[in-house]
This record gives structure tokens, sequence and C-alpha cells, in this order.
């Protein structure tokens, strides 16, 4: 079990680092597979270095979707102060443009108030817009286009009847501009189709039209791992534990409340097994199964954003002891 500390005597103030003047103010960038353990080592750093949380992960910034997005509880949320959740209703878009300037605000507000921001999340395109600078690029949206792809990928999906047709778009991607392919999250439904509808407006690859400049941030970027195996084992507990805290009953509600099964918050890993289960396609035995399988190919599929080989990023096992090591190390590169 990680350990907990209350120890703020040796909080750190942004502000009082000695830099030479105009040089970047600091950003800690916390990064891992699902399961993996971020939220709370994330809350523990926060609370032991004077931190704020900014959520880079898209499936929590939608209200309503709590329990199968593993979003951090109220009391989690009381520890340390969390921004980018529950921003917007699932039937709402909040393109990757709108993200990137409402994290920036959210990370010069915490600069401001003499706070270190923590970047949290595994969804590496918005991760990337805010530290890397990414300017999208400026191609209008082709709404028939988009319902053209849409239409596509569902008849895929429902042909497949499994959890590959979720990732069809985003093999067709693959095969058109790899490199865009590997910076976007596979979930991210609306931004494979943006990426689509670029290439096929312009005619040119996505990941050439995106601009990008210097990080405006001292970056200090924290990986947390663990063996394959343990983290499987962990991703079956969480898909239990939410199932038995009321996961059926949350999509119930989103469905009640009018929102379509069709939209694509709707076809996040959990929330389409859950409709099938309502609608009667399915058991709770399968739907956990479909889970199950569906994660793995994620977590596969997450190890391409942020890669143990990156020289730029410090990856920690996470294990007894663990928070006081990626403390000194923060420390230490501040």
């Amino acid at each position: 079990m990680l350990h907990n500390s209350n120890n703020f005597k040796n909080n750190i103030d942004p502000k009082s680092l000695k830099r030479p003047l105009g040089s970047k103010l600091p950003l800690i960038l916390i990064v891992g597979s699902t399961a993996v353990g971020k939220t709370e080592i994330a809350i523990q750093l926060a609370e032991r270095l004077n931190g704020e949380i900014v959520s880079a992960d898209s499936r929590l910034f939608y209200r309503g979707m709590d329990i199968g997005t593993a979003k951090p509880t109220h009391q989690e949320q009381a520890r340390v102060l969390h921004h980018l959740i529950d921003i917007a209703n699932p039937d709402e878009t909040l393109s990757l443009a709108v993200f990137q300037q409402k994290a920036r605000e959210a990370i010069a507000d915490i600069h401001a108030r003499k706070k270190i921001p923590f970047l949290v999340g595994g969804t590496g395109q918005y991760v990337r817009a805010v530290t890397e600078g990414w300017s999208p690029p400026e191609v209008k949206p082709d709404e028939r286009l988009r319902q053209e792809l849409g239409k596509l990928a569902l008849s895929k999906a429902e042909g497949m009847k499994d959890e590959r047709g979720i990732y069809w778009l985003h093999d067709k991607l693959k095969s058109l501009d790899p490199v865009a392919s590997e910076k976007i999250d596979a979930r991210n439904y609306r931004r494979t189709i943006r990426a689509l509808e670029v290439i096929m407006t312009t005619g040119r690859r996505f990941s050439e039209q995106r601009g990008q400049s210097e990080s405006p941030y001292h970056l200090i970027s924290i990986g947390l791992t663990r063996p394959r195996v343990e983290l499987y084992e962990r991703v079956d507990q969480r898909i239990d534990a939410m199932f038995a805290n009321g996961f059926i009953d949350e999509v119930k509600s989103l469905l009640a409340k009018g929102y379509s099964p069709t939209l694509p918050t709707m076809s996040a890993i959990g929330y389409r097994e859950c409709v099938r289960v309502v609608n009667g396609e399915l058991n709770e035995e399968q739907a956990k199964a479909e889970i199950r399988r569906a994660t793995r190919i994620f977590v596969r599929r997450q190890a391409n954003w942020f890669k143990e080989s990156d020289p730029n990023i410090a990856w920690f096992r996470v294990e007894d002891g663990v928070v006081g090591e990626i403390e000194s190390y923060i420390r230490k590169s501040l």
C-alpha cells in the first residue's frame, strides 16, 4: 500500500524557485496505463508539493459518467483541487482546441496562486496538445462527411459485434496516417473522425498539418508502470467494482435523461457493453468479459503513446515507497 503523507512543511512555491529571469514555470506530467494508479499517486504528490491537478483524461470531462470512467471520487477531489472534471454534458463536443485553451488557463491560474500544476491522464493527444504546443489544423468541419464516417463506423461495429468495431475507423486512420494514429486515442471517436475529415478534405496527412511549438513549461514527465499481469488483475478488479457500485444503473440514468446510445461518449469501453445489457443483448457476466477484452486491447494501445524508451519520461514502477521516490525526483528536477 502506498504511503500517504499529510506533511505540508516542505511545500514548494513555484514563484520562489531560483530560475533565470524569463524562464519557464513548472508543469508535472503524470502518465501511465489505465488502472496503473495515477489518481492516488498524483493526489499524494500534489498534497506533498503544494499542487493541484488538471485532468487530461477525455473520459472525465462528462457529467454523470462517473463509475464507468473511474472518475476521482468526491473524497479524492476534496483532498486536492481538480480541474477539467465534469465540464461538459455527454452530448456536448469538447474539441482538442477548447481543451487546450481550458487546460492552459487552469495551469496559469494554479501558477498565479503559487501552486504547482500536475497534468494527469492517459489521453495522449490531449496531453501533447498542452505540453508540446500543438496547433490544430485550420479546416472547417464538414458535418455531412462526419455523419457518413459515423454511419460507416456504426455499421462495421454492428457487423463485428465485438470490440473490433469501435476501432475500425482508427485502423483506417492508421493506414492513411500512422503517425497521427499513434497519437490519437482509439477510444476518441470524435478525434479519429476529425483526423480523417482533415485528410479527406485536404488530401494531406493530418500529422503534417498540425503545428507544434516549444513547450511553454518546464516540463517534468513521470511515467507509472506495473507488470502487465498485475495491471490486468487491477483492471479485472476495477471492472468488478464498477458493476458492484452501480454501473448498470448509471447507464440507465443516462439513457433516461435522453442521451442516445449512439453518442460517441456512450460508445466508450464499458458504456456500450452496459447499453447492451440494458437492451437485453448481454448479461452482466458477458458484458464484463467483453469489457475485459476491450480494455486489454486499449492497454496495449496506450503503450504506443508514452513509451518506456522515451528519454524525456522518468518511469517508476508502482510499489511501496514509490511516492517518496517520485517526490525526491521532482524536487531535484525543479
